[in-house]
């Protein structure tokens, strides 16, 4: 085809391969496809970041960009007009993020940073088959949420959502101001550090709490004019706050390689307000306010508090009992030690009920209008669930457990427990839990969406279900019970796993709820028997209701019914064929038998 170009064409084909106009991925848009960068020339000052259009309809340029930040070590960030910080993923630490818990270094990530010193460059590199089974792309809305939407290779399903960044309140910046932490778990869901008090009790009292926090008692430092840490009386010391998205404005100090030493150079600096060391990264430090905390199981950060509030924690109280206790006999003072070090590693562990927020009763019974009948979202075997709105605006899912129900004390607790210790995006999520008398209340997250029952088996719902819809439910709560199974901290079996306990967000994206009949197995074992079997007919495997075996093939043959289910949009239970009664796992069967004669009658043909 060459040889038909005249001189001309092709002098200018030889120019064009030799002098690029204009390369797509160095001005990629709103959206970041596979096999692109992102970043910034610290040299040449150039960047490449996405640009949002201005709204769906309209692809001019819009208010938010998303690229790397000129931090050191770097994050990336979405911004407000080029400049104000909307959300930020957290310090990179050589595999991950350290703000962003979905990305397990044990998994394959669709993103990698790389650092490159000579030419001057860091660039985010977007790969291509992030965890060997599907394609992703990544794309910034017209409103300025950075969006990762991903495909099964080879199978020509849809596209669904696997990761939203702002998700919560607490993913954007700043919601809580200097020294405030945001947990979207409890209400209100911004408190100050320890040590610190409302900037404006006026304010925070009315949900506005970007003021943020300020010191109750003065550290020594502030009354040295020396700027070094006062060697004679009482000197500041560091309160561990663990699990926690670093905040913004650190700063790397290169030579301090270790922990011990990065801990004493910010104690012997007045100017260090918290210290912090990450594998991956080293030591970090902060000298200003510290802004956007958040709750993760990620890195342990070491605030700088004047000594009146180390006396006041609950380590010197510990101490304190202990020693006031010595005069006593022998066995009395080993069970305060054993009980004191019992409660502390209970808490490490979260095997605790303080790990999730108490909620006063008199509270819940004011945001859901005192259980109005036009609050009540559904009632399933143990009890009602209520929606409720929270004084911030935050809408709430009230379970209320009947006095009735087969659900006791121990199911409640076995629940508060069990769900309080998960944590994934196909899970939903505690957000606290009431005691009060004879009722018992545990708080969720809404799901605008209700349960999926509302859908399939309704003839209205179904028609909001196309297949994508219905495969990415699908998948969903696959990826939810490989965690419960294999991913948590502890090996979770479900038993109730079934349509009425699949919610679904405003996205409808799924989330398993209903943990009462959950129960954990410990170390390697594969079997386990019970007594009383409980569940759901229809949904239960024919050994464990027979004989009261579970195990995870007990979930697994729920979650296969649950397919059935979502792709007939009939019920088991109660599925009739011809007017005869019939399980829908029998007619399924009965029609794959009648197909396998059919294609051997063909074949014999």
């Amino acid at each position: 085809m060459l040889l038909s170009i005249n001189s001309d064409t092709r002098t200018v084909y030889k120019f064009l391969l030799r002098y690029s106009l204009w390369k797509s991925f160095e001005h990629p848009g709103d959206t970041f496809l596979p096999g692109a960068e992102l970043g910034r020339n610290v040299k040449t000052g150039e960047s490449f970041v996405l640009t949002s259009w201005n709204s769906n309809s309209d692809p001019s340029v819009g208010d938010f960009t998303f690229g790397v930040s000129k931090t050191k070590p770097p994050e990336v960030s979405i911004w407000i007009n080029g400049s104000k910080v909307l959300w930020r993923s957290g310090p990179w630490a050589k595999i991950k993020f350290t703000g962003i818990p979905d990305m397990d270094p044990n998994y394959g990530s669709p993103s990698n940073l790389v650092e490159e010193a000579e030419e001057g460059t860091i660039r985010l590199r977007f790969n291509w088959d992030y965890n060997n089974s599907a394609v992703g792309i990544i794309f910034i809305t017209s409103t300025g949420v950075l969006t990762l939407e991903a495909k099964e290779i080879d199978k020509g399903n849809d596209w669904y959502t696997d990761w939203v960044a702002p998700a919560t309140r607490c993913d954007v910046y700043g919601v809580c101001g200097p020294f405030g932490v945001c947990n979207e778990s409890v209400s209100p869901i911004c408190k100050c550090l320890k040590g610190f008090e409302p900037k404006s009790f006026e304010e925070w009292s009315k949900g506005n709490w970007t003021g943020g926090c300020l010191r109750r008692n003065q550290l020594s430092c502030d009354k040295n004019t020396t700027g070094l840490a006062s060697q004679r009386g009482k000197n500041d010391g560091f309160w561990k706050i663990g699990n926690v998205k670093l905040p913004e404005l650190y700063e790397y100090e290169i030579d301090y390689s270790d922990k011990e030493s990065c801990q004493n150079w910010c104690l012997n600096n007045c100017s260090c307000i918290a210290y912090a060391y990450v594998e991956g990264i080293g030591c970090l430090v902060w000298y200003k306010g510290l802004i956007d905390i958040s709750p993760y199981d990620a890195e342990d950060l070491f605030l700088r508090l004047a000594d009146a509030e180390i006396d006041g924690g609950a380590g010197h109280k510990v101490k304190k009992i202990i020693i006031s206790l010595a005069t006593l006999s022998t066995v009395g003072t080993i069970a305060v030690i054993v009980l004191c070090l019992q409660r502390r590693r209970d808490r490490k562990k979260g095997n605790t009920m303080e790990t999730t927020e108490h909620i006063d009763f008199g509270t819940i019974l004011h945001v859901t209008n005192n259980f109005s009948p036009t609050n009540k979202l559904g009632q399933g075997g143990f009890g009602s669930v209520y929606k409720g709105k929270c004084p911030d605006g935050r809408e709430i899912a009230v379970k209320k457990l009947s006095s009735s129900s087969g659900q006791g004390t121990e199911e409640f607790k076995n629940e508060l427990i069990l769900i309080s210790k998960l944590q994934h995006r196909n899970l939903v999520r505690l957000l606290g839990y009431c005691i009060e008398k004879e009722e018992k209340l545990l708080v969720y997250e809404f799901m605008q969406n209700k349960s999926l029952d509302n859908f399939i088996f309704d003839p209205r719902g179904r028609e909001q279900l196309n297949w994508g819809t219905r495969v990415n439910i699908i998948l969903g709560v696959a990826r939810g019970l490989l965690y419960l199974h294999r991913d948590s901290s502890s090996r979770v079996i479900h038993r109730d796993l079934k349509a009425s306990n699949i919610l679904l967000d405003e996205k409808m994206n799924p989330k398993i709820s209903d943990f009462g009949l959950a129960r954990i197995f410990e170390g390697t074992l594969d079997l386990a028997n019970t007594q009383g079997v409980v569940g759901t007919l229809g949904y239960m495997s024919p050994e464990y209701a027979m004989g009261g075996v579970f195990s995870e093939k007990s979930d697994v043959f729920s979650f296969g019914v649950l397919i059935l289910e979502i792709v007939s949009g009939k019920k088991n239970s109660n599925f009739h064929y011809y007017e005869k009664p019939l399980s829908l796992i029998a007619h399924v069967s009965s029609s794959y038998n009648i197909f396998l004669e059919c294609r051997c009658l063909i074949f014999k043909m």
